[in-house]
């Protein structure tokens, strides 16, 4: 399965291309993403608009298109992939990839990767025989570029002999054999919580807090691309369930307690969630009136502790339990003491003060906890996706033995 990878499948101009729709079929069927960047020469033979219906995603054409610049840019395009499949690929392409040219979107996306490459050669079978075109391709493999085909038989030229490009079915199963390989969290089970909580004051009220849940939410698809089955509660929130998580939507942080405790056992567990710690002793069930009332006098009660609980959860207690510590002063000093307090591995520490911008916000800046809490991991400013993929290979090395977990 391929769930939560995310592929930018980049069509070039060969009648092969028409193959590159089922094998975005085939490739979502097994739980990808897959964004489509088609060249000039690729829109000879299949449309943007056939692409985009299959990938139910915008695709990408224009280097100098301002609206795309300025929604992705092609360095961010290039990046915010787990792979880069180019198919077909023809011989104009894999040339230019060998010489390093950035003349259009595909090899300006190409040579902008930090990424890994995946070709599926697709030309006439001269053209594959000539020594050029061998001469590039190993240039290219040694680079670590991944080849899938091509097959040999009859073409759309009418000639006969090696050139023909994949199956998708094989494509497919070749991408498949990629990520087996770098999967360090497959056959382990994670709990995420995102977002704020609501509290409710009556039935149109309620107490809650600033969290967008971007963060939460972006750790639990970073942990479902590592191979872990991911469990996401989330408080309400404007934003989509990330691809290849299993989402649980609650309200209150009963709520996200209860649906925390039933997701166990897992292994893993990062507590990201805003929780209100606290909440009206009593509820009312009419709106409230203002009419008659000076001044309104709320009692309110603790909410139960889900970062302790699951730190204390005995023989279900996950084998990695990870807080954050949300602070607006002094936020190593709170979070080593929240650390302590709530008998959690690690703890992820941030300053959310209104001038930082975090709350809301598209970038974090975190400290990590871990062990040696008189040493904190100071990260830079990154964006939240950034920070959740770094913090889940953190967890992926903790597994691995890289690191020690607590």
């Amino acid at each position: 399965m391929l769930t939560g990878k995310r592929i930018l499948l980049i069509v070039t101009g060969g009648i092969a291309a028409y193959k590159s729709l089922e094998a975005i079929r085939r490739l979502r069927e097994r739980g990808a993403s897959v964004r489509c960047l088609l060249t000039r020469s690729g829109a000879q033979f299949v449309t943007p608009l056939s692409l985009q219906a299959v990938s139910e995603q915008k695709v990408y054409s224009d280097l100098f298109s301002l609206t795309d610049e300025s929604e992705m840019g092609h360095i961010q395009l290039s990046r915010d992939a787990d792979l880069l499949l180019v198919a077909p690929a023809t011989a104009d392409i894999l040339a230019r990839m060998t010489h390093g040219l950035a003349d259009d979107l595909a090899t300006t996306a190409l040579l902008a990767t930090d990424k890994e490459i995946m070709v599926a050669p697709a030309m006439n079978v001269r053209m594959w025989e000539h020594l050029a075109t061998r001469e590039n391709l190993a240039t290219l493999r040694k680079r670590g570029v991944h080849v899938v085909g091509p097959n040999a038989g009859s073409m759309a030229c009418g000639e006969f002999g090696e050139g023909r490009m994949a199956e998708p079915d094989e494509i497919v199963a070749a991408v498949e054999r990629y990520f087996s390989a770098d999967a360090p969290l497959a056959g382990r089970r994670a709990l995420v919580t995102s977002g704020p909580t609501h509290e409710p004051i009556d039935p149109v009220r309620y107490i809650a807090n600033r969290s967008s849940g971007r963060q939460g939410h972006a750790i639990a698809a970073a942990l479902a691309r590592l191979g872990a089955e991911t469990t996401l509660v989330s408080g309400p929130t404007a934003l989509p369930d990330p691809e290849g998580v299993q989402v649980v939507r609650v309200e209150s942080a009963a709520q996200m307690l209860a649906a925390c405790e039933a997701a166990l056992p897992v292994e893993i567990a990062v507590c990201a969630a805003a929780v209100s710690d606290w909440r009206l002793a009593a509820s009312a069930n009419q709106k409230m009136k203002r009419e008659g009332r000076d001044a309104l006098t709320l009692e309110l009660s603790q909410n139960p502790d889900i970062l302790a609980t699951l730190s204390t959860a005995g023989a279900s207690r996950p084998a990695l339990v990870i807080g954050f510590a949300a602070e607006t002063e002094k936020v190593l000093e709170h979070a080593r003491q929240k650390r302590a307090r709530k008998g959690c591995d690690w703890i992820v520490a941030n300053d959310v003060s209104a001038e930082t911008g975090t709350f809301g916000g598209t970038d974090n800046t975190v400290h990590l906890i871990t062990t040696d809490s008189d040493n904190p991991e100071n990260w830079p400013r990154l964006s939240k996706h950034d920070v959740a993929e770094r913090l889940a290979r953190r967890i992926a090395d903790s597994f691995s033995g890289a690191v020690a977990a607590a």
